[in-house]
């Protein structure tokens, strides 16, 4: 396929060559072009083919205006502050970028002979041997695509582990505190077990007493964070993992929280059995808008044949793929999770080595606590569950005050902190907070922009008794105001054609 150069404003289609390379395809297709798309359209039933295609016409100027101004309209954590609580969005570095985007990564494929895929396997060994080090886990396997993927897979072991024993049969109840992410409960349930949830104590952490009335012999396991959701470390984990453990159950520890405790604790040293990590939250990958992503999952010694197939090992000699673990879950992804992504935590655990990764711990949570400090000394907002006042990576914020003497909400808040240039945080989460909104520095924030951030919140409380109305409408300054989230989510509402919203009179 041949290709001219044109002039910057000349009406051009635009499109890839097989070389990879930006070309301007001349608007009237040649001889040979045709009989290209001849040949590929004799297998598509003609009810589906086009009777005229109407590319538009743009000159490389409208096309590049068109998506900056796209990507302007959306909002990352290059862009701003991103304080979402309970989801730790870190800025990324851009080496881990450059790493996964490699030539030498890019050109391989997961159905080489090993014998040619030395490098790659050696990185996935070498990544689940960090994790194993920094969680004190015996065993990982880097299959799972996300947290959520990683929980359910957690709890298809413990499902596993006590069929093994001839002990499921009993074995129907995981434990779940009310503090919990909401994928808990949603994992254990698809895993076939029956949730029993145990209520926190007005400290934020587990109600002792709860625990040791509700642990019995249908007791398969504890599924728990630490720091806890509320950004609480549960100083009885020692005793909680004794209680689980005396009834021969198994403790999960969800990895969402490990931000917090880098180099300073590790789970296993804790009690935990089986751990699950979320990639894009501790170890700096991108979000993927619930995927794709990486949620890699640890167990203890003596848990390894039930990870999932096949695991990267090594012999001392050379790198190899084990798919004879007899007591395995199975396949749970295709091939052996999501490389590169793992490439970009592999990069970012590399770069910044033992020390460096306690620094993450150690600032994340004094990021934290600063903010949660100088929010207190404003009247407006209160923080529940605050034991001697100090929380680790991540607090709740309550405008349960605010709403009671002006009717504004945390949800309003957090629409009006877009008119001021920051994501909102997670509001109504966790739902033992009235007026939830939890709220995650981590440690990429410098002081200046905290103090920024602490200026604006204390501001826009401020609003709400000053001109309430102004933040039921807010966002005033972004490319979409505020819309109908329930009608927006709808399947039978949504309304993403171009053409259907352009008949419906909508604007864009």
């Amino acid at each position: 396929m041949e290709y001219k150069q044109a002039s910057w404003n000349e009406p051009t289609i635009f499109e890839i060559s097989k070389k990879g390379k930006i070309g301007c395809l001349p608007t009237k297709p040649t001889s040979a072009e045709s009989k290209l798309v001849g040949d590929a359209t004799k297998f598509v039933p003609n009810e589906l083919l086009r009777k005229k295609l109407n590319l538009p016409q743009l000159s490389e100027v409208e096309v590049l205006r068109h998506y900056i101004r796209l990507s302007q309209q959306n909002f990352g954590v290059d862009s701003g502050m991103y304080p979402l609580g309970s989801c730790t969005m870190k800025y990324n570095p851009k080496i881990c970028d450059v790493i996964a985007n490699s030539k030498k990564i890019q050109d391989l494929h997961p159905l080489q002979d090993v014998s040619l895929t030395q490098g790659i396997l050696k990185i996935l060994y070498d990544l689940s041997m960090y994790l194993a080090e920094i969680t004190g886990m015996q065993k990982f396997s880097l299959q799972p695509a996300a947290g959520a993927h990683g929980e359910f897979v957690g709890a298809m072991i413990i499902r596993a582990y006590h069929k093994y024993n001839n002990d499921l049969e009993k074995r129907n109840e995981i434990i779940i505190p009310d503090s919990a992410h909401g994928t808990n409960p949603a994992s254990a349930n698809m895993a076939g077990f029956n949730v029993v949830v145990i209520p926190s104590e007005k400290s934020g952490r587990i109600d002792i007493k709860a625990l040791e009335s509700t642990t019995n012999e249908h007791t398969a396991g504890l599924m728990l964070t630490n720091p806890n959701t509320l950004g609480i470390f549960d100083k009885d984990i020692i005793r909680i993992s004794e209680i689980i453990h005396s009834v021969g159950g198994l403790l999960y520890y969800d990895g969402a929280n490990l931000n917090a405790l880098l180099g300073e604790v590790r789970p296993g040293d804790m009690g935990f059995d089986i751990v699950h990590l979320n990639m894009h939250k501790t170890f700096a990958t991108p979000h993927g808008g619930g995927g794709p992503g990486a949620g890699p999952v640890g167990v203890v010694k003596g848990l390894e044949n039930f990870l999932p197939v096949p695991t990267v090992e090594f012999n001392g000699k050379k790198y190899y793929l084990d798919h004879k673990k007899s007591q395995s879950i199975g396949k749970v992804r295709s091939f052996y999770g999501n490389i590169s992504v793992l490439l970009k935590a592999y990069t970012y655990i590399l770069c910044l080595g033992k020390e460096g990764l306690k620094n993450v711990a150690e600032i994340s949570v004094l990021n934290a606590n600063y903010v949660a400090r100088k929010l207190l000394k404003n009247t407006h907002y209160e923080i529940p569950f605050y034991p001697n006042k100090i929380i680790k990576h991540e607090f709740v914020l309550s405008a349960k005050k605010i709403f009671e003497e002006t009717g504004i909400n945390a949800m309003d808040l957090s629409k009006r902190l877009l008119d001021y240039g920051y994501h909102p945080p997670t509001v109504y989460f966790p739902q033992i907070v009235n007026e939830a909104m939890m709220i995650e520095p981590t440690e990429t924030e410098s002081k200046e922009q905290l103090d920024k951030f602490i200026e604006t919140l204390i501001r826009i409380g401020e609003e709400s008794y000053s001109n309430s109305q102004k933040l039921k409408d807010s966002p005033g300054n972004t490319s979409v105001g505020r819309i109908d989230e329930v009608k927006a989510s709808s399947p039978k509402t949504l309304c993403l054609s171009w053409k259907m919203r352009k008949e419906k009179g909508l604007d864009f």
